[in-house]
């Protein structure tokens, strides 16, 4: 695994990360590790569903229920 380490004075990373007082006008050991080796630059394309092949709906479909099928769902 490769990975950087550095000794560093505190005032070149003011810019990059918020030091704590404790750690500022000091000389730090800054290590940098990869978090994942599989990291894409490219976003993967967005998949496609295709697996359900689903008939188009009658006009009928919105028309509004009837009276007694209102009542039946509690509405």
């Amino acid at each position: 695994m490769e990975y950087l380490r550095q000794t560093i004075g505190s005032a070149k990373l003011r810019d990059v990360f918020d030091l704590p007082l404790a750690l500022r006008d000091k000389v730090v050991e800054v290590i940098i590790l990869p978090a994942d080796d599989n990291i894409s630059e490219t976003p993967k394309p967005k998949r496609q569903l295709g697996f359900v092949k689903v008939p188009p709906l009658p006009e009928s479909f919105f028309d509004p229920l009837p009276e007694e099928e209102i009542q039946a769902w509690g509405l």
